[in-house]
């Protein structure tokens, strides 16, 4: 098998189909909960030739295909057949009549994309959309659902170079325009070995996941590792989960998962809203690799899943915090099983200049950051000052710079974005190519600690401010707030940058015109709430936590921050709409 797995995803597949025909490979859990099916190594090959088959018959080899599938086991077997056509798949989120379009529109159009694959059900939404969106009515829409056995018997292998692009993954949109990253057969099969390495998969793993397919951590880790390490994948709607967050521990107490993952909302919706009533049958023992990666990863967080399941079998040291982007595939360093999670607490003074000042006792005046890991086998890690483009010292921030075989040739069809991300270099040695992330973080004791994102950085008086820390300060402030929701950014005002908060507020509270009337309270399930006494809460603990003062807080109505398919929030976008004023507020 190792000489094997130094060829492409599509050797292994087949050569699993051909020695472990009948291994289960995934099963998908309807609502989160049921069996509804499940593909065995054969059953996913066949299924495969079968949609390559119908792709050779409308396009040429190397033809970029939008697959735009609901979760399930047809997206699986689409992705792999466009891969069996030679032909470059796109992951994007499905159609929906009642969400913003423009994300599609956009891939569609960067990509010049000829093919779309969906369901029948699909297929009908679309067609409902094509009079007002023309880029999607010129695309060729192919329902893969109840294929003719015919196209198996027709399909003509190919064979990949390694080097050749296997996939476009779009980045999420959470600080520019999504760009379509070029990921090559070589990059997945190396990634994939690395993550084994890093994070103690064997045959005998079990895969929980319920993150979109269409986000690197859905795809690579959730449905192609399993396939590469040869482990069977539980595949639940991300929906179900966010709807009843219980349903995930359930999935994994079930089926004993070793392997699951998320960002560090997932863990905090657990805390949040699975009741004592609902843990009564989990049994987290098995769970050996906790995954907490796509967002900036919260000590608190990881302290407060861990003391609300710890009595239901799960471990502190299974949580495995890892570090990567689309660009390095997915994963650059991890935490290694039965590694403690680490924390480093530092100084908001210090960490407003760039530097790493250790603090024994937090406090207000400290900042908690977690360790993700060393660098995979293959990866270096470099922390480079952004201004000069020299290493940075130790004890100083810097923008975090990888290179490795995991790094992907760049993004389609944007040779000078693609230049200036993928071709980096140190200005005093010339050394490199590496990657610029836009990250900024820190190395310790060989492992890297990431501190926020250089595009989102507040810079007020000459003091640096992450945006994620004003925003945890600003949702514990007041219970009304609601969590992974709330975005921080500054302004020019009067030649100075100034704050701006925009927060959602919970449902269930409405505004009062005043005190008295927040008193009185109102009828039904609904809280009354006087606005001013939300505004004075996230001023004080602002003024208290970071010594800011908040020039402005828009509160808005709960689901309408801007947010990537990640989860992530679009502090951008968020921007572009508080200066349009287009923000949707609460209570209007």
């Amino acid at each position: 098998m190792n000489s094997l797995k130094q060829g492409t995803i599509i050797d292994l597949l087949r050569w699993r189909a051909i020695n472990q025909p009948d291994r289960q490979a995934y099963t998908f859990l309807a609502e989160g909960e049921r069996e509804e099916g499940n593909l065995s190594y054969v059953d996913l090959d066949y299924q495969a030739r079968k949609i390559g088959g119908l792709l050779q018959q409308h396009a040429a080899e190397g033809s970029r295909v939008l697959l735009l599938y609901p979760p399930g086991l047809e997206f699986v077997a689409a992705f792999f057949g466009a891969l069996y056509a030679g032909m470059i798949p796109i992951p994007a989120p499905q159609p929906h009549p009642n969400k913003t379009l423009v994300r599609l529109e956009t891939i569609a159009e960067d990509a010049s994309a000829s093919l779309a694959l969906v369901t029948s059900s699909t297929m009908a939404v679309a067609e409902k959309l094509f009079a007002t969106i023309p880029k999607l009515r010129n695309l060729r829409w192919l329902v893969t659902e109840g294929l003719d056995d015919g196209f198996a018997d027709e399909f003509q292998a190919i064979l990949p170079k390694s080097d050749g692009v296997a996939v476009l993954q779009y980045t999420s949109g959470s600080t520019s325009l999504p760009k379509g990253v070029k990921v090559t057969h070589e990059n997945i099969m190396r990634n994939s070995a690395e993550i084994d390495m890093l994070l103690n998969h064997a045959d005998d793993s079990v895969f929980v996941n319920w993150l979109p397919h269409f986000h690197d951590m859905g795809l690579f880790y959730g449905l192609i590792q399993p396939l590469y390490t040869g482990f069977p994948a539980y595949l639940m709607p991300p929906v179900y989960f966010l709807q009843r967050p219980v349903r995930w521990l359930e999935a994994i107490s079930r089926y004993r998962g070793t392997h699951s993952a998320g960002p560090s909302f997932a863990y905090d919706l657990c805390v949040r809203k699975i009741a004592p009533q609902q843990c009564h049958n989990l049994d987290l023992q098995s769970w050996k690799m906790a995954g907490n990666a796509a967002e900036p990863i919260s000590a608190q967080a990881i302290e407060r899943f861990t003391q609300t399941f710890e009595p239901f079998g799960f471990r502190r040291k299974a949580f495995t915090p890892c570090y990567g982007l689309a660009e390095s595939t997915l994963i650059a360093t991890g935490v290694s099983q039965d590694e403690e999670p680490a924390f480093c607490t530092i100084q908001a003074a210090a960490l407003a200049q760039n530097r790493v000042v250790e603090v024994s006792d937090p406090d207000h005046n400290s900042r908690t950051v977690v360790s993700c890991g060393r660098p995979a086998p293959t990866a270096e890690i470099a922390i480079v000052d952004p201004a000069s483009l020299r290493r940075s010292q130790d004890h100083e921030i810097g923008e975090i710079w990888i290179r490795g075989e995991s790094v992907a040739q760049g993004y389609w069809n944007r040779p000078e974005e693609s230049e200036q991300t993928f071709d980096a270099r140190l200005s005093d040695s010339g050394e490199g190519p590496y990657l610029r992330t836009g990250d900024l973080g820190f190395i310790k004791n060989g492992a890297l600690y990431v501190t926020g994102r250089l595009k989102d950085l507040i810079i007020i008086a000459g003091h640096n401010h992450y945006p994620q820390d004003i925003e945890e300060t600003v949702e514990q402030s007041h219970p009304s707030l609601r969590r992974h929701s709330c975005a921080a950014f500054s302004i020019e005002d009067s030649d100075q940058e100034a704050l701006v908060v925009v927060a959602e507020v919970e449902p269930h509270y409405q505004p009062a015109s005043g005190p008295a009337e927040a008193a009185a309270g109102a009828p039904g399930k609904r809280q009354r709430i006087d606005p001013a006494e939300i505004r004075k809460a996230i001023r004080r603990a602002t003024a208290e936590a970071h010594e800011l003062p908040v020039r402005t807080i828009e509160l808005i109505k709960a689901g309408t921050i801007p947010k990537t398919t990640s989860g992530k929030i679009q502090r951008r976008e968020c921007k572009r709409l508080f200066l349009n004023h287009t923000l949707e507020k609460w209570g209007e």
